[in-house]
């Protein structure tokens, strides 16, 4: 068996793994590990296992993703996805489908400081799914519009697939910095979609009265706050100010201060909280270590390698070879979390990438490609047949048949499409402000 075949037989184990239901850290593990022994024998990896985790997990950038973990927890006891969502409401809300437009601007907010897609999209689906069906808002639009506001979790800074991607390939600083414009393009486009909706359909989401617009000052104060964190967080970090753990620990401290002076901070809240980042950063960090030996694996094939002197020797147009990529990104993305897609990929596709010209610089080449890759993979959390976002946006709204879901996603899917076609075309979109920032 060549080396390239049996890469491709590791690939096969994980997904034949994957679909008996074993968890996808377990299985990159177990898959890696049968490889490995395959490939080396059983002592190798033993003396692997001795040392790999070790130097995985004692790196100090990992420390940064249980301190983001830690201030989107506090974030959420704190009772912010409310106030962002009253303060988002209450500019919006006048407009036809205005309170759907509201909800995605609360999970572009929310995003900003919690970091996770799912936990975004849960958390504002329960804030804001009892508002739309209140007001006649219908079911499509009000499933569709929050499964798609939460994949906005996994674009604005501080990301923890954006940190792990830099981790992997670059400066975190300059990730969180080149997301913001794809992150406000995101929101944007599908404020603009929600607008196109209810101008074809205007009894989905007929315009909030008047009492139903009003926030109160203390709403209004914590969705300045949440900016205030936002600009303190990601701009010293790239000011250099301090370290992004540095600033992690400190938007966790900050949002927990406003847990604690909001009075929604008790006790048993502060171990709740504890207790959903161990569990959380237990999740990562396994399918961390089920990458690393997976990976490790796969080098042993030499199948990356021979990847990339296939394609370069195939003569096919760059552009062809990123859209194929961004194509599997988009399927795969269907059926696996975005952090487990990351982490397989990458040391696959980025030394394609890199060996391909898009008449930018290599570091410019790895910013926009980690954007435009998390973008896919976001996309594919709303894509049919499965979606992520869609089943736990449809657990939230038992009501709302799953198919009505699914018809709601289309046209922030097409919103989708159109900014993937704009960001692959015009890289300055993405590159702009890193390259103003950095002089």
């Amino acid at each position: 068996m060549s080396g390239f075949e049996a890469g491709i037989g590791l690939f096969a184990l994980l997904l034949i793994l994957i679909a008996l239901r074993v968890p996808i850290g377990l299985a990159m593990l177990v898959a890696g590990m049968a490889g490995y022994i395959h490939l080396n024998g059983l002592m190798p990896l033993i003396n692997l296992l001795k040392t790999a985790p070790y130097y995985r997990f004692s790196t100090y950038e990992l420390s940064v993703i249980p301190l983001f973990l830690l201030m989107g927890q506090f974030a959420t006891h704190a009772g912010l996805s409310q106030a962002l969502f009253e303060t988002a409401n209450r500019f919006l809300g006048r407009f036809r489908g205005g309170i759907a437009m509201a909800s995605v601007g609360g999970c572009a907010a929310f995003g900003s400081i919690c970091g996770s897609s799912l936990a975004t999209a849960a958390t504002m689906g329960q804030v804001a799914l009892p508002e739309m069906k209140r007001y006649g808002y219908s079911g499509a639009l009000s499933t569709g519009a929050l499964a798609a506001g939460g994949t906005l979790g996994i674009l604005i800074p501080p990301s923890v697939i954006l940190v792990i991607y830099a981790i992997l390939e670059q400066s975190i600083g300059m990730m969180f910095v080149a997301a913001v414009i794809p992150g406000l393009l995101a929101a944007l486009g599908y404020i603009v979609a929600i607008a196109v909706f209810v101008r074809l359909r205007p009894d989905a989401g007929p315009a909030a009265p008047p009492e139903a617009r009003i926030a109160s000052p203390g709403s209004t104060l914590r969705s300045v706050l949440v900016l205030a964190i936002f600009v303190i967080v990601i701009g010293g970090i790239y000011t250099g100010r301090f370290t992004p753990t540095e600033g992690a620990a400190i938007g966790a401290f900050l949002t927990a201060v406003m847990a604690f002076t909001a009075g929604r901070m008790r006790l048993d809240g502060l171990r709740a909280c504890i207790l959903g980042v161990g569990e959380a950063s237990a999740m990562i960090f396994l399918i961390l270590l089920g990458a690393e030996l997976f990976n490790a694996a796969l080098a042993l094939t030499q199948m990356p390698q021979q990847a990339a002197e296939m394609v370069a020797a195939s003569g096919w147009s760059p552009w062809l070879i990123l859209s194929a990529m961004l194509l599997m990104y988009l399927v795969f993305g269907c059926v696996m979390d975005s952090l487990s897609m990351i982490l397989l990929t990458v040391p696959i596709f980025f030394p394609l990438i890199s060996a391909l010209d898009f008449g930018m610089p290599p570091d410019e080449t790895a910013v926009w490609f980690g954007i435009l890759a998390l973008i896919v993979v976001e996309v594919g959390l709303i894509t049919p047949p499965v979606g992520l976002n869609v089943f736990i946006i449809n657990g939230i709204a038992r009501d709302v048949p799953i198919t009505e879901t699914y018809k709601g996603v289309l046209p922030f899917l097409a919103s989708d499409l159109v900014r993937v076609v704009l960001l692959v075309g015009f890289p300055a979109i993405t590159l702009t402000l890193p390259r103003l920032l950095s002089g």
